[in-house]
């Protein structure tokens, strides 16, 4: 891997697809687990705390042709920010940025970018709902029943509210 900037994170026995990257970053703690595939993407960064379930997908280029292949230049920035989840199978295209602790649903395939804090499912992904930071799905209150965080609308995500 050329440029590649990988972190000390937990990272599965049967260990992540990465071909061809340049301009990779994995931080220390995140979780990786089986057959997740990174392919050919220049700029792609996970921040801490991300975890990638099985056999999740990144893709490289919007427009994909055999025939034709697209240069470096042609690869999108696919951001994940701290804390977000994404589920086993779930396709991640490139050029979006998921928001911090933000949650794919498996199987889900994530066209746009997400927001903090959005929970995100179908094909195509479709903000359902809300999450907070500990991972529970939040009512309608914003107020978590786990943990106790609240939360409050801000741009197109949550903003934690500090007591």
């Amino acid at each position: 891997m050329k440029y590649a900037l990988i972190g000390c994170g937990r990272i599965s026995p049967n260990h992540i697809q990465a071909a061809g990257n340049n301009g990779l970053k994995i931080a220390a703690l995140c979780d990786l687990d089986q057959e997740v595939a990174i392919r050919l993407i220049r700029q792609f960064e996970l921040e801490d705390h991300v975890f990638c379930g099985p056999s999740c997908v990144f893709t490289n280029v919007l427009t994909p042709r055999s025939r034709y292949p697209r240069r470096a230049a042609a690869y999108a920035r696919t951001l994940v920010k701290e804390g977000a989840s994404i589920g086993a199978n779930a396709t991640v295209l490139c050029g979006h940025t998921i928001g911090r602790h933000a949650l794919i649903a498996a199987g889900a395939v994530v066209t746009c970018d997400v927001g903090d804090h959005a929970l995100m499912s179908g094909i195509p992904a479709r903000q359902t709902g809300w999450v907070c930071e500990c991972g529970t799905i939040l009512p309608d209150t914003l107020r978590c029943p786990e943990c106790g965080r609240q939360y409050q609308p801000a741009g197109t995500g949550l903003k934690e509210v500090q007591p």
